[in-house]
């Protein structure tokens, strides 16, 4: 399945300042996750950003908060987004059918945020190097059972350079730039 842009939709999922320096793999994603989230601004996708329990787990990081604090973000108790009104009537108030989804846990609220999508007719599409868990079993067992119940396993990378198509594309230095 090609993924295009006009179709596209961009879900962040709890990376946020308590829980975040608990993952494993934080090094990683606080260098991929920020391309990604540039990369998604430069090709106007919309985003949706969840926020879980910030009471507890805080804000996003402020890495990213800079990056996304146009957006709405969705506060949530429920560890799938969709399991909120709100989060899910926003995907579907969208109208988009792809949704690209990074964050964290892997294994607990990307996971079931990624399955609700699904069993609501929705593409899911991700982003395995801008995703962590607290251990790599975890991160690693969730990727399988996401694959396994349909989403399109993909990198940042990859989804960038394919939803800019081509190299003529006003984007491309862009998009080009941040990978570099």
């Amino acid at each position: 399945m090609r993924i295009n842009l006009e179709d596209t939709l961009f879900c962040l999922v709890d990376v946020q300042e308590k829980l975040f320096p608990h993952i494993g793999n934080k090094d990683e994603l606080e260098r991929t996750l920020p391309i990604l989230v540039k990369g998604i601004k430069t090709l106007d996708i919309p985003i949706i950003v969840n926020e879980q329990y910030k009471k507890g787990i805080g804000e996003t990081i402020p890495v990213l908060k800079e990056l996304v604090s146009e957006y709405t973000a969705y506060e949530k108790t429920t560890f799938s987004g969709c399991q909120t009104g709100e989060i899910l009537e926003a995907f579907r108030k969208s109208g988009k059918k792809n949704i690209i989804v990074a964050g964290i846990e892997t294994h607990v609220c990307v996971l079931q945020t990624c399955i609700d999508l699904i069993e609501n007719d929705f593409n899911v599409i991700l982003v395995t190097n801008c995703c962590g868990s607290r251990t790599k079993l975890d991160h690693k067992m969730a990727i399988k059972r996401l694959i396994q119940s349909g989403v399109i396993p993909t990198t940042y990378e990859s989804i960038l350079f394919e939803l800019t198509v081509d190299a003529k594309n006003p984007n491309f230095k862009a998009i080009s730039s941040l990978i570099k």
